[in-house]
C-alpha cells in the first residue's frame, strides 16, 4: 500500500509542469547607493554612470568589465534581493576598476543573460523563487 502511494506522489510530481519564476524588476541605480551598506562599502571618490548618463569628460577608457552576482532570494523582497545583488555587482566593478588604475565605470548597462537593457536611471534585476540576479557590464575608465 505505502509502495504504490509514493508511486502515486512521484507520478503526480512528474507530471506537473514546473514553473519557474523570473520577475524583471528596473529599479533606480540611485536607490543602491542610498543604502547605508553602499555608503559604507563603495569609496565615495569613486562614480559609476549608466548608459546615457551625462558623465564627466572621460580621459582614457581601459576595459570593459562584467559583474554578474546572485543572491539567496528565500524570503526576501525582490526588490531588497535586487539591491542586495547590484550593491555586490557595484562593488564587483569598483573592485576590478581599481584594480585597472580607473576611477570611474561609464556607459553601464544591465547585461543578464547576455541581453542588454540600457537605462538612464534604472538597472534590470531577475528574481526567482530561490535567486536573485544582476548583470552589469561598463567601461573601466579614468574621469576628470
Amino acid at each position: 500500500m505505502k509502495f504504490r502511494l509514493v508511486v502515486l506522489a512521484a507520478a503526480a510530481l512528474l507530471s506537473a509542469p514546473a514553473f519557474a519564476r523570473d520577475t524583471v524588476l528596473h529599479i533606480p541605480l540611485a536607490d543602491v547607493l542610498e543604502l547605508p551598506e553602499a555608503k559604507e562599502k563603495l569609496d565615495p571618490a569613486f562614480k559609476f554612470y549608466l548608459a546615457g548618463q551625462a558623465t564627466p569628460k572621460v580621459s582614457r577608457r581601459l576595459a570593459t568589465y562584467v559583474a554578474n552576482p546572485k543572491t539567496n532570494g528565500f524570503g526576501k523582497a525582490d526588490d531588497y534581493g535586487c539591491k542586495w545583488a547590484a550593491l555586490s555587482a557595484l562593488i564587483d566593478l569598483q573592485d576590478g576598476a581599481k584594480r585597472h588604475g580607473a576611477n570611474a565605470v561609464v556607459d553601464i548597462v544591465s547585461y543578464y543573460r547576455k541581453v542588454e537593457y540600457k537605462s538612464a536611471t534604472d538597472f534590470e534585476c531577475h528574481a526567482g523563487a530561490f535567486v536573485i540576479g544582476v548583470a552589469l557590464r561598463g567601461t573601466l575608465a579614468k574621469v576628470e
